[in-house]
């Protein structure tokens, strides 16, 4: 059984052609969500995912009708892989019941772990390079008092690998680059204690 998911991002848009679409495609049913892409929590597609029983298909309009992020978009069809559930994207023309369906979402999850790779990598070349420079506190990486208190928070989840940049992001309200200038803040503060042990004068 197909069964759709149609999503526009604000009232002012309409579902028709995606309603459309997804009937021409065979989907007899179809559930509607009128919320932005970057939303967490999308109640629709939760029904959606659960209503998806084993050699059913979940099919979309375009791929940025289900997904976040290119990392989100690949979670959401692993699982659906997992539970043997299809996907189609009718617009993209991509079937993963078919061998060429698989063979390119396979290649997104590769260049989505690439892409995590990277900004690790440039992360911390920047935390050693700022070690190097001497760099134990003095002027603070511009961040607010909401930000420092959170920062502790996104470096455990950053050190944990179990999200990517953009899911923690999205999860403690931050763009890149403050997550960046958390983890240098954290980095930076416990360099500071430990210069500020290690240089402690010892009583009596």
């Amino acid at each position: 059984m197909n069964i759709g998911y149609a999503r526009i991002s604000t009232q002012d848009q309409k579902f028709d052609l995606q309603l459309d679409a997804l009937k021409k495609a065979g989907c007899k049913t179809i559930f509607k969500e009128a919320i932005s892409g970057a939303k967490r929590d999308r109640p629709e597609l939760k029904k959606a995912m659960e209503k998806l029983r084993e050699g059913d298909s979940l099919v979309v309009w375009k791929l940025d009708r289900l997904g976040r992020s290119l990392r989100d978009l690949i979670d959401i069809v692993t699982t659906l892989h997992e539970n043997k559930v299809s996907f189609i994207s009718i617009s993209d023309n991509l079937n993963t019941t078919t061998p060429q369906g698989r063979l390119i979402f396979n290649i997104f999850g590769s260049l989505a772990e690439f892409e995590r790779e990277l900004i690790k990598e440039r992360t911390n070349a920047g935390l050693t390079a700022a070690r190097a420079r001497g760099r134990l506190g003095g002027r603070r990486p511009g961040l607010s008092k909401e930000f420092q208190q959170k920062a502790g928070s996104i470096k455990l989840a950053y050190d944990s690998k179990e999200n990517s940049i953009s899911e923690i992001c999205e999860n403690f309200s931050v763009s890149t680059a403050t997550l960046y200038k958390c983890l240098r803040f954290v980095e930076e503060r416990n360099q500071k204690k430990e210069h500020q042990k290690t240089h402690a004068i010892p009583e009596g």
